[in-house]
């Protein structure tokens, strides 16, 4: 009977963080879902708090949790994220996050190329300038691109980036 305590002990422990982690990440992914705004900077605001819509006081099980969050800004220029998208979409992308302004791609051929890339791609500031764009290509063995072409795929970028932005002026 001694031996069945301890085990006793572990098995709710371990239901417990089970239990814990399963509705930490309902809420997280609830809280991503909830949509994004962009305020006057083209900054991309997500909301910071993430409430049920049916729960009458507006509170959450996570409230006891933590501190009170308010908008978190992101600083991201979302006309160089969306035109670096648009631009290296022959690459499949395998991770993005909005939160740092990373883009990261895997091995793809450009249209009419033999060349296989992938692409790291790093918006650093919410102004559409050149200094908010970070781009390092890589070819299939290891090499990097040269700088002729890095600085193509960057002006490709930033023109692309330019052309958005006019476009939602126009709107």
């Amino acid at each position: 009977m001694n031996g069945s305590v301890p085990e006793m002990r572990r098995f709710t422990t371990f239901v417990l963080i089970a239990a814990v982690s399963l509705f930490s990440a309902c809420g997280t992914l609830r809280s991503l879902n909830t949509g994004t705004q962009v305020d006057e900077d083209n900054t991309i605001v997500l909301p910071g708090d993430a409430r049920e819509a049916n729960n009458s006081d507006g509170t959450t099980i996570w409230d006891a949790f933590g501190p009170q969050y308010n908008e978190q800004k992101v600083q991201v220029n979302r006309y160089i994220w969306a035109a670096s998208l648009d631009v290296l979409n022959f690459l499949p992308v395998q991770s993005v996050d909005p939160f740092t302004g990373v883009i990261l791609t895997g091995y793809g051929t450009p249209p009419g190329g033999n060349q296989s890339y992938r692409a790291t791609v790093h918006v650093r500031d919410p102004a559409l300038e050149a200094r908010s764009l970070s781009l390092a290509l890589q070819t299939r063995n290891g090499r990097s691109v040269s700088p002729e072409t890095l600085r193509a795929v960057e002006d490709a970028i930033l023109s692309r980036a330019r052309q958005m932005r006019i476009a939602d002026k126009k709107l």
